[in-house]
This record gives C-alpha cells, structure tokens and sequence, in this order.
C-alpha cells in the first residue's frame, strides 16, 4: 500500500486507492475518463467518531443477546395508548410521554413477515453487507410500525414468513446485528456468527 492515498474516477464511479491515514491533504481528484481532468481534492482527516445511542442503546444491545425490543405508549392520557414501535422509539410520537421498553421477541418469532422489499445491486459509501442486498420492510401482528431490515438467505417475497436471526459472536452493536431469513433455514446455514438467538 502506498504511503498517499488517491482517488479517481473511472466508470462513473469513485476508485479509492491507497492509505489515508498519512494526512496529505490536498491530493487531486482526476477523471480518467475525461482527459484527467480535475474533479476535486482529498481531505483525509485522522479522528475517531463517537456515536451515542442515547435511550435507543438498550435496543441495540439486545440484538446482540437474541432479543428484539420495541416499545409501547402506556400513558393513560394518550389517545394513542398501547401503540407498540419498532423499532425503538424512545417517546410517543403523538403525546411526548417516555415509552416502556417491552420484549417484543417472540411476537417477531412468531409473527414477521414481508410487507415490501426492494434488491440494490450497488450501496453506498461504509456498506458493510455483501451485495446484491435484499432490503425488507418487515411487519408484525400487535405492532403498530414496519421494520426495516435485511434478508441473508433466500429471495423474498411479499407476504414470506421470515424470523429473525442476531450476530451473537462478534456483534457490532449496529441494526446489521439483525437480520432475517425465510422460516425454516437450518441453523447451521446461518451466516458466520448468527444465530436464532
């Protein structure tokens, strides 16, 4: 690997070569397609980004123990009492109150299935999942939103039964710790570090 990180475009596409943990700012950004022209500048930067989940970290930690949790508006006030999220959410949307964190595990187990799905054959920047990505919006009997999530094995389907399966070993402690597969997949079919929980 070279001591200078460059960039350039080929394709259509941005080709990143190099370390750009040596700070060298300032490095063109050619097209190779077009004469080298230039199309910009690097600005490496050497930090380390801090993300706090705040109240939603109780969701995230859960995954990694084989556990879906949501929440639920139990204030007596509300004209929206019993509105069950998830994913997490940390206030009632409609009056404000702090939600009770409830384990909606076996609901997801027992219930989960494909509302819609879109397949990206390309992602953007830090995607961390293996292309082509088969996105789902997952439903649930008793919750009152639509989850967001990955298919690992198989092709969907609009209205598939799917269950969840959680990075126990080595988890990120990110939503890809959260995946789904169609029911019945054996467990040792499982991508590296999944299981049923």
């Amino acid at each position: 690997m070279s001591i200078f990180g460059t960039v350039k475009v080929k394709n259509g596409q941005y080709r990143i070569k190099g370390d750009f943990h040596h700070v060298t700012p300032n490095t063109p950004i050619r097209n190779e397609d077009d004469g080298w022209k230039l199309m910009g500048v690097t600005n490496p930067r050497s930090m380390t980004y801090m993300h706090s989940y705040g109240g939603e970290a109780p969701f995230f930690e859960s995954m990694s123990q084989g556990k879906i949790l949501g929440t639920r508006c139990d204030d007596p006030d509300c004209r929206f009492k019993g509105t069950s999220y998830i994913p997490f959410r940390i206030h009632c949307p409609d009056c404000l109150t702090r939600n009770t964190i409830v384990d909606f595990t076996d609901i997801c187990k027992n219930t989960a299935k494909v509302h819609t799905f879109m397949v990206c054959e390309r992602s953007g920047a830090f995607n961390t999942l293996e292309k082509p990505i088969k996105f789902i919006n997952v439903e649930f009997d008793g919750i009152d939103t639509i989850l967001m999530s990955y298919l690992s094995i198989g092709e969907p389907k609009i209205g598939m039964r799917v269950v969840p399966i959680f990075r126990t070993v080595n988890p990120t402690y990110t939503i890809t710790d959260l995946s789904w597969v169609k029911e019945g997949v054996p467990e040792e079919d499982l991508p590296e570090g999944f299981t049923y929980g």
